[in-house]
């Protein structure tokens, strides 16, 4: 809670390699005149200099609205802490763990056997969730000589709102990559900054592991885009490659869901490569990267086993399995083209299915099996009781995007172009596609066509069904809209200062010269940074102007309490959402935790959450207690929730799962029974002699409740 206080060819890129490059200002002796090249080299140095200096501002301004927001400098350490919320409390912890541990082998030790995070239970932190970078920033921190001069928690969210530098120059440079001038870096830097509500949330959840992931992504897509260049040299392309795979390895390092977002690339590349679109050899290339940098992090995460259940490398095996199968996938007229890609499908999509329900079977592998009964119950495969699949799908963030999304992407014109540039890229792509099928490239009635002749560059055919598949997971789940929006920026900034477009769309009409072409690629975009500035520049500076405060005076209470009134060993019960707090504020044992990716994990947050379903004391007691509970926490706001509907509210799932009528005004399904016993969370207050042997409360304000469990024998 807080409150205001003032103060981007032909047949395909195989076909198009031995063709020469479309180069201005050269002689005919194939050298470049030195005062082109002079321009080159300034025009180059200008754009890098506005690139570093937009991240860098991208970075000032995120981190001055955290401050604002929260008057960061101000307040005390537990309510930076607190401010922390849910799993962005749990991973800080670890951070905090190794700097105030003795040692950094003694640090990596407890991560490695840490008994704190689960009770009665030693997990490995370094294989269960994705902490290297809080491993790796507290040991830099450790060994810099700053500790006089810099907070811990500072050098940790400077960390963060850096890497937003690095992510802005990341797709300033994949635009200009694809349009061939700078000033489309600089329009989509523009609409990613004037687009921050849609693009990126870093200032208020910074630990979450996607604002460590996706400036990585971001890279390795403006490295895929260079390599999907033509006429690179051996060198080239090699250095490129390495780039992609450090990318591509430090993304799948930092965030769990690298392998789902990977594998929406993947079938992007797959795509592309069956409609003769991309150059094998390289999709290849980039097939075998993803599976040897997921590869590299099981070992380095203790061979997680859901990294090597995962359906990316499943997939990517069965396509370099496929292609090695059928090698004349390419050849033939259009329906024999036809014929072999569906064949080829077919293969692929058994083949993966086949190759990860074996691994699955042999490692006994369940951690992911939550995620596909909520996608099978989100996309209408029946209903489901399932607690973990309803707990998602009540969740707004895993929810359909929200219409009014659009309204705020096209306030800065984002989404207009987008939807222009879309269309224009999508009708290209279906031609270039069906002429590579047909092999009907010179075909009498494409020359007739010869003034309107459709292509697309490789790098700008990925970036279309990039940008397509990630929009089709954004619309499905509101959560992942920032792997779609961001790109949004740099596709629709690349159509608007692309020539090809521009060049085709004249050329249709009848008006093309290359002078026109060339004034209208400078001066629409120019236009549209002039309106943007206008428009909301005024904004961003009140923006930057309103000054508010943290205040949670109920959370800082509950975590000063449990500091001064509870032993270290204490092991504490209650939400999952709060217990990563109570573990970042006062280093006690949880019983569960949000970091979900884990079946027991699961189980035992289900039943730790008997707390808040119609239970008798003496069962609660015992669940309770057969996870070591010493102290269990309940709260009001979950108790008597109000923000959910009726059957999205956590005591309605829980009566659900449990065979039980929800509360309330309204329908229930015809099996369901009225329970035994009324709901803990609210008969524990009324100090019944049933409740009070077994729980004695020890705490209480207007928000949490705090009860002590007793140890019978």
């Amino acid at each position: 809670m807080t409150t205001v206080r003032q103060r981007r060819v032909g047949k395909g890129t195989e076909a198009a390699e031995d063709q020469p490059s479309e180069e201005t200002n050269v002689k005919p002796d194939g050298k470049i005149p030195s005062g082109g090249k002079l321009w080159n080299i300034l025009s180059i140095t200008v754009g890098g200099i506005v690139a570093i200096s937009l991240g860098l501002l991208t970075s000032v301004y995120v981190a001055t609205l955290h401050e604002n927001d929260l008057w960061f400098s101000n307040i005390k350490e537990v309510e930076r802490e607190i401010s922390f919320r849910t799993e962005c409390g749990l991973y800080y912890s670890y951070y905090k763990q190794m700097i105030q541990a003795a040692s950094i082998q003694q640090g990596l030790h407890g991560l490695v056997y840490d008994n704190k995070t689960e009770s009665v239970r030693t997990i490995n932190i370094l294989e269960r969730m994705n902490v290297y970078q809080e491993v790796f920033l507290s040991i830099l921190y450790r060994i810099l000589p700053i500790q006089q001069y810099l907070e811990p928690v500072y050098f940790y969210i400077y960390t963060l709102f850096g890497l937003q530098a690095v992510y802005v120059i990341a797709l300033y440079v994949t635009s200009w990559l694809l349009s061939g001038t700078w000033l489309s870096g600089l329009l989509a830097a523009c609409w990613y900054i004037t687009n921050r509500v849609d693009t990126t949330r870093v200032e208020f959840t910074i630990p979450l592991r996607e604002n460590w992931a996706l400036p990585f992504f971001a890279v390795q897509i403006a490295a895929i885009t260079y390599l999907l260049r033509t006429h690179l040299q051996p060198v080239q392309e090699r250095l490129t490659l390495m780039a992609v795979f450090i990318a591509t390895f430090l993304f799948s390092l930092t965030w769990q869901f690298n392998q789902f977002m990977m594998l929406i690339q993947a079938l992007a590349l797959f795509i592309l490569d069956c409609l003769d679109m991309l150059p094998t050899a390289k999709v290849m290339w980039l097939y075998i990267i993803q599976i040897s940098g997921l590869l590299l992090v099981c070992v380095l995460q203790f061979f997680n086993s859901m990294i090597l259940g995962s359906l990316l490398i499943s997939f990517n095996a069965s396509v370099l399995i496929a292609r090695t199968i059928q090698k004349n996938l390419k050849k033939g007229g259009l329906l024999n083209r036809l014929r072999k890609l569906i064949l080829h499908v077919l293969l692929v999509l058994c083949l993966t299915l086949l190759i990860n329900k074996f691994i699955k079977k042999i490692l006994n592998l369940e951690s992911d099996e939550h995620i596909f009964k909520f996608l099978k119950a989100k996309f209408g495969f029946g209903a489901t009781r399932d607690f973990d699949a309803n707990l998602y799908l009540c969740e707004e963030a895993f929810g359909l995007l929200p219409l009014n999304t659009f309204s705020r992407l096209s306030d800065t014109l984002l989404f207009y172009v987008y939807v222009f540039v879309l269309f224009l890229m999508a009708v290209a792509a279906v031609i270039v596609a069906f002429r590579n099928l047909s092999g009907s490239n010179q075909v009498k009635l494409m020359e007739k066509m010869e003034e309107c002749t459709v292509t697309l560059k490789p790098d700008a055919a990925y970036s279309l069904v990039h940008t397509v598949l990630f929009g089709c997971l954004a619309l499905s789940t509101m959560r992942m809209k920032y792997l779609w929006t961001s790109h949004m920026c740099v596709f629709a900034s690349f159509g608007l200062c692309s020539t090809e477009v521009w060049k085709l769309i004249l050329k249709c009409v009848h008006l093309y010269t290359s002078q026109r072409a060339q004034l209208i690629k400078y001066s629409i975009p120019i236009i549209t940074l002039l309106y943007i500035s206008y428009k909301f520049w005024p904004g961003i500076m009140d923006e930057l102007s309103e000054l508010r405060e943290f205040y949670d005076p109920d959370t800082v209470e509950l975590m000063n309490w449990i500091k001064s009134n509870t032993p270290n060993t204490a092991v504490f019960a209650g939400s999952m959402q709060l217990l990563a707090g109570v573990k970042l504020c006062t280093g006690r044992t949880l019983t569960n935790h949000p970091h979900y990716e884990d079946k027991n994990l699961r189980e035992r947050t289900k039943q730790i959450y008997q707390i808040y379903a119609k239970r008798s004391p003496e069962e609660v007691h015992r669940i309770l207690r057969s996870f070591g509970t010493d102290y269990v926490i309940l709260e009001d706001s979950i108790c008597y929730e109000r923000r959910h509907s009726r059957g999205c509210r956590l005591r309605d799932l829980l009566d659900v799962a449990n065979g039980h009528i929800m509360d309330g005004l309204g329908e229930n399904e015809p099996d369901l029974k009225p329970s035994l016993y009324p709901r803990f969370c609210e008969e524990i207050k009324k100090n019944l002699p049933s409740y009070t042997t077994h729980f004695t409360r020890v705490f209480q304000n207007k928000t949490f409740h705090v009860y002590k469990l007793a140890k019978h024998k």
